[in-house]
């Protein structure tokens, strides 16, 4: 049945395929898409987003088709829910529906400015910062035999078209949870060109820009409970629609080829450096987010929101920020880091959001360098105790063993190193997975076989006992 819907802000009859999201998922719908709506309602202009996805997701982008790209962002924390109906979408595409060449040749078309990136840690297709020329999917591009399966394939293919068509260059903005994801993203493209055709690499390196992003909003996977909540805050279903935390944070390197995106008019922080801003979220949001993913189903925790209400994980968390994380870091001027915490512990509360454990625990191998290993090895260098970032690499290698599967690039390897004599050493020698300057330290390893050997007589009592390490 049709419905009137309420009048855009801004007029959507102006709005060009200005920007491309490529891997248009729900972050996408909740974050990027947020922002630019509230900066055209500011400011107006044509900025029109095309939605495309690459392997799942063709029924989700038939179904914004079938709304005219409108859908609804719920805001939901306490007893408040604020509904927004959102407008940048104007049209979505799929190599599946629309043909192999499809999202390549939207890259080349003239209008287009800027492509967004969402593609997940794994969708860079990266090793140690650079292409990894072992990766199959890669391989398989690189071969030419069909038309590009992956991200990375697909970006340079649309890219040489575009050169070919003498449109100039554009911006590739990734929006994924990774550090310096500008570097990782341009040395990835960059790379693939240069086995390709190094005159097109080279054209790449003058002509596109890569600016790195740090992007923070708690956006769960949609349960029927969250539908539920939408349909009674809006009155009627809106199968499209995204439920999240109502915070919202975007800091963006501003190194734009012409005029960006509306962006900083929605709320965006553009600013010359984003790592202090990156690092911060990186260690102590997402370092929180994966210690709880893994300690919370040993206390049979399902959500985020669950572990809050436990005795002792909230004090784990703050101690972990504090003691752990944020000596690692170079803060952001004017940032109280004590005050940070409390406030990310105080979005974690949030019940309305049922962010299940299970999905913060997705593709973990690709997380823990950033997240935990990283400033293990700055407390290692500089003599400071680590017994948090202890118990929750020991809990992810527990999970590894005794858990139900979660999806994960390299769960083969890692479950049946887990499940060897000595899981802790098996998992934590798998190459390519542990940087090598911890791979190969005794102390390092040592350290989390006493916590695993704690977690697994009793993961209440290792938890308590870790909390005391610091103290003594």
């Amino acid at each position: 049945m049709s419905r009137t819907l309420p009048h855009s802000p801004y007029p959507r009859d102006r709005l060009k395929p200005r920007i491309l999201h490529l891997g248009f998922g729900a972050f996408a719908r909740a974050h990027p898409m947020v922002y630019l709506h509230h900066g055209l309602a500011q400011t107006g202009g044509d900025w029109g987003v095309v939605a495309a996805r690459l392997n799942s997701g063709v029924e989700a982008l038939c179904a914004l088709d079938a709304e005219r790209g409108l859908y609804h962002v719920a805001e939901a924390d306490g007893d408040t829910t604020s509904l927004h109906q959102i407008g940048t979408v104007i049209g979505t595409s799929h190599p599946a529906r629309d043909g192999a060449m499809a999202v390549s040749d939207l890259i080349a078309t003239p209008d287009l400015s800027v492509i967004l990136l969402t593609i997940t840690e794994k969708g860079y297709c990266s090793h140690n910062g650079t292409l990894d020329l072992s990766h199959p999917g890669v391989q398989a591009d690189l071969a030419g035999n069909n038309t590009p399966c992956t991200a990375i394939g697909t970006l340079v293919a649309g890219l040489r078209q575009r050169r070919t068509a003498g449109h100039g260059g554009l911006t590739l903005l990734s929006c994924d949870n990774q550090p310096d994801n500008g570097a990782l993203t341009r040395a990835a493209v960059v790379g693939f060109a240069k086995e390709q055709d190094p005159a097109l690499a080279d054209w790449i390196e003058a002509e596109v820009r890569f600016p790195s992003s740090m992007v923070d909003r708690i956006v769960p996977a949609m349960t029927p409970e969250s539908y539920d909540v939408i349909k009674g805050s809006l009155g009627h279903a809106d199968m499209n629609a995204i439920l999240c935390e109502p915070f919202r944070q975007w800091v963006i390197e501003d190194n734009f080829v012409g005029t960006p995106p509306p962006f900083e008019a929605g709320g965006a922080l553009l600013v010359k450096d984003v790592q202090p801003f990156e690092d911060m979220k990186l260690r102590l949001l997402n370092g929180a987010h994966t210690t709880l993913a893994w300690l919370g189903p040993l206390l049979s925790y399902e959500t985020v929101a669950d572990c809050m209400s436990d005795t002792d994980l909230p004090q784990v968390l703050r101690q972990l920020m504090l003691a752990e994380q944020a000596s690692t870091l170079t803060l952001p001027e004017g940032i109280d880091v004590e005050h940070y915490a409390d406030a990310l512990l105080q979005r974690f509360r949030n019940t309305r959001l049922q962010h299940k454990l299970v999905q913060i625990a997705t593709d973990s191998s690709q997380k823990m360098p950033q997240r935990l290993f990283a400033p293990i090895t700055c407390n290692i260098a500089a003599d400071r105790p680590w017994p948090i970032s202890a118990l929750a690499i020991a809990a992810w290698i527990l999970g590894l063993r005794d858990l139900a599967p979660i999806a994960d690039p390299h769960q083969t390897p890692l479950r049946k190193a887990a499940q060897q004599h000595d899981p802790v050493t098996a998992v934590l020698t798998l190459s390519g997975l542990v940087p090598d300057a911890l791979r190969t330290d005794a102390a390092f390893i040592s350290t989390v076989n006493l916590a695993f050997a704690a977690l697994a007589h009793d993961p209440r009592v290792a938890i308590k006992q870790a909390l005391l390490e610091h103290h003594a």
